[in-house]
């Protein structure tokens, strides 16, 4: 069967379809392959809510659950062992991928615990750990772009491990990200690690900016503030890649380049849409741009591939508009400082709340086994 042609074009413009999901069953029923071979993916991310949905929901991991039981595996072994697994059988699906686009692709993410969130030590101890442990050259490291999460990505890369930053909202946030990148690869480069080898992606989040926004603009409920609706995650993505475009050219990177090193590209992530009034395939249309990553839960990947539109970039050039959302946003009295830190801290809440849902479904699994 060719590619989805809607997918190709989207690929074509310059955009790596990741998919946000992995689970046991899409790699022993040949689902994964499937979609890169159909569906134009080139890499996965994951997260403890879909390691939490894939464990609780399959039967895939029984035979491996039995054998850490008999051993008398504690939860947390019982986890690393289980998620570690599938990482690494997802890393080598890609592995053609990841040798064909030079290591820009065939990446699979595998995230720190985030109960760690704002531990700088912890965070890099364990990002270190689960690099040695899932021993493949196209695994990244999911690290929060929280404040103690920024030295913990600089240490990360340094060590020459790669890293996906994740949970960012705020484009001053994001600035700070990419200096943390820039700070690792110089300090890799005077540890002697190869910076053709060091890869990192930002996560960039879209709907859940939208999903806040919008109910603080219904709450103010004027015209001014409920026409703003549905505006603010893709001006949000736009700034962004605007500031993307500012730090990855100049002297400093330059130099970086030289030594092998290649841009963090910009990763649009929670690019499900959550509002059913807006087009599902909103945040691909609207944020199709080259150098870019979009992952994307396998429900709006086969809404794109179904009726999509590729309409060529969508993203270059259109800062100022950008800012004219925010601006209008900041008019009708939306606190966008506030908006951030919320964010942030619910994403964390919210990966944590799925932590322990994935320690009690295992440990379920494993006391039903003993």
């Amino acid at each position: 069967m060719a590619p989805n042609e809607r997918l190709a074009a989207l690929s074509a413009a310059g955009v790596s379809i990741w998919l946000d999901d992995l689970s046991r069953e899409r790699l022993t029923s040949g689902n994964l392959q499937e979609l890169i071979t159909d569906h134009s993916v080139v890499g996965v991310t994951t997260n403890p809510t879909i390691f939490a949905s894939a464990v609780a929901n399959g039967e895939s991991y029984d035979e491996q659950v039995r054998a850490l039981a008999a051993r008398g595996a504690s939860v947390d072994d019982a986890v690393r062992e289980i998620t570690v697994a599938d990482v690494q059988q997802a890393c080598d699906v890609f592995s053609g991928t990841w040798e064909a686009t030079g290591g820009v692709d065939g990446r699979v993410s595998l995230e720190v615990s985030p109960r760690l969130a704002h531990d700088t030590d912890a965070t890099l101890a364990e990002a270190v750990d689960l690099w040695k442990a899932v021993d493949r050259p196209n695994l990244l490291v999911k690290i929060p772009a929280t404040e103690e999460g920024l030295a913990a990505i600089t240490n990360a890369l340094a060590e020459g491990v790669s890293v996906n930053v994740t949970l960012i909202f705020s484009v001053e946030r994001y600035r700070d990200v990419m200096g943390a990148y820039l700070d690792g690869l110089e300090r890799a480069a005077a540890n002697g690690q190869s910076l053709g080898s060091i890869a990192s992606v930002a996560s960039f989040f879209v709907s859940r900016v939208d999903t806040e926004i919008d109910k603080r603009l219904e709450k103010i409920g004027t015209d001014d503030a409920l026409a703003l609706r549905g505006k603010a995650g893709i001006a949000n993505s736009r700034l962004a890649y605007a500031a993307f475009q500012e730090v990855f050219q100049g002297g400093r990177w330059e130099q970086l380049v030289a030594q092998g090193a290649r841009p963090q590209r910009p990763l649009w992530a929670s690019t499900g849409v959550k509002n059913p009034e807006y087009a599902d395939t909103m945040y691909i249309t609207e944020l199709v741009v080259a150098d870019t990553v979009n992952t994307m839960p396998e429900k709006t990947l086969v809404a794109f591939a179904d009726h999509g539109e590729v309409e060529g970039d969508q993203v270059i050039g259109r800062a100022a508009d950008a800012q004219e959302v925010f601006d209008a946003l900041e008019r009708v009295g939306v606190d966008l400082t506030d908006v951030f830190v919320v964010l942030e801290d619910e994403g964390v809440e919210k990966f944590e709340q799925s932590w322990t849902e994935l320690l009690e479904t295992v440990q379920g699994q494993l006391d039903a086994t003993r």
